[in-house]
């Protein structure tokens, strides 16, 4: 079945896109929590006028998430602390939250929403997270995990 999506969903597409999904996902979970309507053909064509009115805006929206990309493209690394075991093992892990809040200390301010880290980062090291600002704009960050300082 074909809907119209009315909010991001991950995995799946953005507000505003029409997407095919199985007849169970559409009826049970997207309509009924209001992410989708169907996508008959009236609600196209006011998908379609919609879209038109807002193109301005849309393209607004796409030039400032490209000038928040060139800022954060600044950023060289971010290095998060954390508790650390005895074989470089962290206690817990570090997500979207904790690399927002080390951007918030650095001066950008992103959106945990926003912030994808692929796999679980339960151990120290060097890895990369993606801050999809736009859905077009995106930008790949590099953070490091570090033991956190141990106060004696």
């Amino acid at each position: 079945m074909k809907v119209i999506l009315k909010e991001d969903i991950t995995n799946l597409g953005y507000k505003d896109d029409v997407v095919e999904v199985k007849n169970g996902y559409g009826r049970n979970y997207l309509i009924p929590q209001g992410k989708a309507v169907i996508a008959t053909e009236s609600a196209l064509k006011v998908l379609a006028e919609n879209q038109r009115q807002r193109a301005h805006k849309i393209a607004q929206l796409k030039a400032d998430a490209e000038a928040a990309a060139a800022v954060l493209n600044g950023v060289e690394k971010i290095v998060i602390a954390a508790k650390a075991g005895a074989n470089n093992t962290i206690y817990g892990s570090v997500g979207a939250l904790q690399i927002s809040e080390a951007l918030e200390k650095l001066g950008h301010n992103v959106d945990r929403k926003l912030i994808v880290v692929k796999d679980a980062v339960k151990t120290l090291g060097n890895y990369t997270c993606t801050v999809r600002l736009h859905k077009e704009v995106s930008v790949e960050l590099p953070f490091e995990v570090v033991a956190e300082a141990v106060e004696a």
